[in-house]
């Protein structure tokens, strides 16, 4: 693949999953409110409408002075992680390292455009459908928007046992976190990366090895 071939390659998965991302946060957001939830198959895959400071599946950070330094820390890695996948595609990296990357990086932008935009476009979302560009402004000033997660796989639940020391009696439930469309892409791209470190770039190495040996012999 040419490097202009990997450019558009980077820019598709970056568009695509950055728009279904948005789609989906604007349509739950204007069709559900807050504490909502619409099973989807049975009652371990649901749509459940919730909305966090910013960190990925439903984790806040700090008060007000926590999500300002998490949007501005935001901003940066993006930067970085951009600034980064432009140097890999020049450098004619694998097609695995570059999808690793574009998703790492269109995940963690997906959720910045809701830190950055989504308090000065939406209103709120408590007891009331979200209204888009509101007659009387958004909920929240520029970069304290909150993110929008919807996916809920509580694939199954129990109640410990008495007799289990310090767990006793507590309700266990697999998977909880509410996560949305960047969440996802994150992840992905993450256990993509690790893939590609630990397997795909170790055998090219293995592969390489014997050819620069027999190279030595040669000469």
């Amino acid at each position: 693949m040419t490097t202009k071939k990997k450019y558009w390659f980077c820019f598709l998965i970056i568009g695509f999953v950055l728009v279904v991302d948005q789609i989906v946060k604007i349509m739950v957001k204007t069709r559900m409110q807050i504490g909502e939830d619409i099973p989807l198959i049975g009652e371990w895959c649901r749509l459940h409408f919730v909305e966090n400071e910013g960190m990925a599946f439903g984790m806040a950070f700090g008060g007000k002075v926590g999500k300002l330094i998490l949007s501005l820390f935001r901003i940066v890695a993006a930067g970085a992680i951009m600034w980064y996948l432009i140097r890999l595609i020049r450098r004619n990296e694998s097609t695995l390292t570059l999808t690793s990357l574009s998703l790492i990086f269109c995940g963690a932008v997906g959720n910045l455009i809701d830190s950055c935009f989504y308090g000065l476009i939406f209103n709120e979302s408590y007891y009331q459908l979200a209204t888009l560009f509101p007659a009387e402004g958004g909920y929240a000033p520029f970069l304290f928007g909150r993110v929008v997660d919807m996916f809920y796989f509580p694939l199954f639940e129990f109640d410990w046992p008495q007799w289990i020391p310090g767990l006793g009696g507590s309700h266990f439930e697999f998977f909880n976190a509410i996560f949305n469309v960047a969440d996802a892409a994150i992840t992905i791209g993450v256990i993509l990366l690790l893939v590609d470190i630990l397997f795909c770039r170790k055998e090219s190495a293995q592969v390489e090895e014997p050819a620069t040996d027999n190279g030595q012999a040669n000469q």
